[in-house]
């Protein structure tokens, strides 16, 4: 053993003590970090240099689990994007689509000698007339007639010539969008003609007056409309007779 004790003290000689580790820390000082022996630097000083950037203190979580508080606040633009969108109109009203306007007109070609509104009947409103040609055509349909294309190339022709007359005689002028609407709307008596031909037939005697009935129905309206869009006093017969012209055509697809 004494020779093992021997051998265990000569083989590594070294001036580290075992009781320096109590000193020992985790930095050390540069000014002197190369100036110490092994094992005799001191570790209870704090490091010479830091990091920029590391070892920052972690602000303490103040939110909720499921409430987390809010780290990120919108822009000025995005925040008048948002606020945009909830001063947008309504859909149908950036399409045109006025129920309360399609009302009125429906009861000023209703009623033929009632006065007409020429502020809301210069407005170029397709839904309506599209919706009263599409029933005029299912009513067609009913009676067996599929004259689907008759209808809109017709009513594509009559607006057309309504559109260059009305422009010759009116000293405002007017749209094409303007006459179509106008046309369009006053299509409804037709559909009642055509409804009636569905339980009738039209081509007897009772049927012819009540064709040239509906004819003058439509083109009173028609030109009552347009004479107070227009302002065109005094010539609301020159203007119901290209109307009456168009209207026959219509009732002849009717009866026929």
């Amino acid at each position: 053993m004494s020779g093992f004790d021997n051998f265990n003290t000569d083989f590594y000689q070294s001036s580290y003590n075992v009781d320096d580790q109590s000193q020992a820390g985790y930095g050390y000082s540069a000014d002197n970090a190369y100036n110490k022996p092994y094992g005799q630097y001191d570790y209870s000083q704090p490091m010479g240099y830091s990091s920029p950037g590391m070892m920052q203190p972690q602000q303490p979580y103040t939110g909720q689990i499921f409430q987390p508080t809010q780290t990120y606040t919108p822009s000025a633009s995005q925040s008048m994007y948002s606020n945009s969108f909830d001063d947008e109109p309504p859909l149908l009203e950036e399409l045109g689509i006025n129920f309360d306007h399609i009302w009125q007109k429906t009861l000023t070609v209703l009623h033929p000698l009632k006065a007409a509104d020429g502020s809301i009947m210069n407005e170029t409103d397709l839904a309506g007339p599209m919706v009263f040609c599409l029933a005029f055509g299912a009513t067609l349909l009913l009676s067996g007639k599929i004259q689907f294309g008759y209808v809109y190339g017709i009513s594509a022709i009559g607006c057309l010539g309504m559109y260059c007359l009305l422009n010759l005689m009116s000293v405002t002028g007017v749209s094409f969008g303007c006459v179509a609407s106008v046309l369009g709307y006053c299509l409804l008596p037709m559909i009642l003609l055509s409804s009636f031909g569905v339980l009738f037939s039209l081509q007897g005697s009772l049927g012819i007056v009540l064709t040239a009935a509906i004819i003058g129905w439509c083109s009173l309206s028609a030109s009552k409309i347009f004479i107070s869009a227009l302002a065109m006093d005094g010539q609301q017969l020159l203007v119901a007779y290209p109307c009456a012209l168009l209207y026959g055509v219509f009732a002849l697809i009717s009866v026929f």
